[in-house]
């Protein structure tokens, strides 16, 4: 969960910061860039040419209305993923007291999204010093 955090406060894709790690681990710098062009550019590639596929057939009605069906999938994919880190992350419903300065911060950060459409990198750089400062260790 740790490692998940720290990576997801990182800019880019998760899979890319243990690749690199691991490349760098077994032959220096040279093997964090293998290993980093490794797990990058075969996706780019990928990625540009569905894009390129999409972008020949963005006025096809059977691609929006399948566009149009992906999105409550993601969205509840993302709720998913909320809900399967929640306990560890927030200490638990049967929990909010004894962790209430969790429960606190994510409430804080769902409002500064919502109401003042806060930038996740200032939130997330927030909830770095509000556990630097309140966290376990203090």
């Amino acid at each position: 969960m740790d490692a998940f955090a720290f990576g997801n406060a990182l800019p880019g894709p998760i899979a890319t910061k243990p690749a690199m790690y691991v490349g760098h681990d077994l032959a220096g710098w040279s093997g964090a860039v293998a290993a980093l062009l490794g797990a990058t550019v075969p996706t780019l590639v990928v990625l540009l040419l569905v894009a390129q596929a999409v972008m020949r057939a963005k006025d096809n009605a059977t691609l929006r209305a399948a566009i149009t069906g992906i999105r409550p999938v993601v969205v509840a994919l993302l709720l998913l993923v909320a809900w399967d880190f929640a306990p560890s992350a927030l200490g638990g419903l049967g929990q909010i007291g004894a962790h209430w300065p969790r429960w606190a911060l994510a409430a804080a950060s769902l409002f500064l999204t919502l109401a003042h459409s806060l930038h996740p990198v200032n939130l997330i750089v927030l909830g770095a010093g509000a556990g630097m400062l309140f966290g376990p260790s203090r």
